[in-house]
């Protein structure tokens, strides 16, 4: 599908790169994708067929698609590593997209496997509600909110459900903040992983900060709620698939004519 191509950041200006919100009504042509971890960036470097490099100090993977440039990099979970890493990533590179791609927890009308093109993000934390800016082809729909409490209380489920928001993840929000601020258009798939409420809350402590498995937090965790293997093995292929269906999600819309 794709090849490789290398990125040319020794042509941009110095200082942060330059993002003309004009590019907005034309398909763009140098796209960065965003991922929270390493379970969904691997996915997405397969659909693309990109290769890894290193620009500045950061390891990114670089290819085309089609006419479009691509890059895709991790940010790591959480609001503040993705408001870092897109900083990070609009700093050394002159992207004219950034797309969010990887997993969400899903609530309210969702189901696991759900493929989720946002028309509305919120910050839980500030309120601010950003509305990405849709490639050709796309039609947002639903609303997603993002916060960094992984276990959500049945009340606040409900109050968010009521508002009506059917998905939950860790990351978008912060980067629609970064990518509006510098001008730079945005938008996100998301595919359901699992559902709110179902999920053990617990699970959040068998990662570190940059998504990777912490096995000895792991094999504990089962010993001690054994009740939950199950749930958990359930939760891993359910992921790895949503993981991929995202990731081949953006790569057709970025394809597409």
């Amino acid at each position: 599908m794709a090849q490789s191509v290398a990125v040319r950041a020794d042509e941009r200006e110095s200082g942060p790169a330059r993002h003309d919100r004009r590019v907005q009504a034309h398909r763009p042509t140098f796209v960065g994708l965003l991922t929270p971890m390493p379970s969904e960036l691997r996915p997405v470097v397969k659909a693309f067929g990109l290769r890894k490099i290193v620009v500045d100090g950061t390891e990114v993977h670089a290819g085309t698609v089609g006419s479009v440039a691509v890059v895709a990099m991790k940010t790591g979970m959480g609001t503040e590593r993705a408001r870092r890493a897109t900083e990070r990533l609009l700093d050394t590179m002159a992207v004219d997209h950034v797309m969010v791609v990887g997993i969400a927890g899903g609530m309210g009308p969702s189901a696991v496997g759900d493929v989720l093109f946002p028309a509305v993000v919120v910050d839980k934390h500030s309120g601010r509600e950003y509305a990405p800016n849709a490639l050709p082809g796309v039609t947002p729909a639903g609303k997603l909110v993002t916060h960094d409490d992984f276990d959500m209380g049945p009340e606040e489920h409900a109050r968010l459900v009521a508002d009506g928001f059917i998905a939950v993840d860790m990351e978008t929000a912060a980067i629609a903040a970064v990518c509006e601020t510098r001008g730079c258009a945005w938008s996100a798939v998301r595919v359901i992983s699992d559902l709110v409420g179902v999920t053990p809350g617990g699970v959040i402590d068998l990662a570190d900060a940059d998504g990777n498995p912490k096995l000895g937090a792991g094999l504990r965790y089962m010993v001690r709620h054994p009740g939950d293997v199950p749930k958990l093995l359930r939760l891993a292929r359910d992921s790895t698939a949503a993981a991929t269906a995202a990731a081949r999600a953006a790569a057709e819309t970025i394809l597409r004519p």
